[in-house]
């Protein structure tokens, strides 16, 4: 299920964009990174999230767990689908006859992230960059969930990221989703009126 609020496709673009850096596809497993740093990236430029995805602290590091459950089939949306094909085994490819410029929803300020992390980060390989997520001055909100998962809250992120306001800006975060999700019951009850 989809988190009120959650920007199905502006992630779907991310994804598609990291893809085509990567010549097409790319490894779930660095993938996966990347899009959590990207939101996390874009959290400490602007106060707010890129795509508005749920944390979760995994083994393997911290995940975007929507756009990891897109990712991995789990969940389906037609939006997603017009930007990411279907897994094939480790590696998640741009849908055919995607490009940087089909990749509307992302804003400047989105593809200034995107870059910067590639900039970064582009070269290393999965294991690498999984590793690099693990450590504590890194990446300060992950916990090891000793083979499960947890949640990572937005406090959690803002605080690791020496956000005073950290409080405060979880509560925008909540808010946000709270209105989503008012909007989301108001347009369905409209439908329900109509038929």
């Amino acid at each position: 299920m989809l988190l009120p609020g959650f920007d199905v496709s502006k992630a779907a673009q991310v994804v598609a964009f990291f893809a085509l850096k990567s010549g097409g596809s790319i490894n779930v497993l660095k993938l996966a990174k990347l899009v959590y740093l990207a939101e996390r990236e874009f959290m400490d430029r602007f106060d707010a999230p890129m795509f508005y995805d749920g944390l979760v602290s995994m083994p393997d590091g911290p995940v975007a767990s929507i756009t990891l459950n897109l990712i991995n089939g789990n969940l389906e949306d037609v939006h997603w689908s017009a930007f990411v094909s279907r897994r094939k085994g480790y590696d998640v490819h741009a849908a055919p006859k995607i490009t940087d410029n089909t990749l509307k929803a992302l804003s400047r300020a989105d593809r200034r992230v995107l870059n910067d992390l590639w900039d970064r980060f582009g070269e290393w390989d999965k294991y690498k960059l999984r590793d690099w997520t693990h450590v504590k001055e890194n990446v300060p909100e992950w916990a090891d969930p000793q083979g499960s998962s947890n949640p990572i809250h937005h406090e959690d992120v803002f605080r690791s990221l020496k956000k005073d306001d950290s409080l405060a800006l979880a509560g925008e975060v909540h808010e946000y989703r709270r209105l989503h999700e008012y909007l989301a019951a108001s347009d369905f009850e409209s439908l329900e009126a109509v038929e």
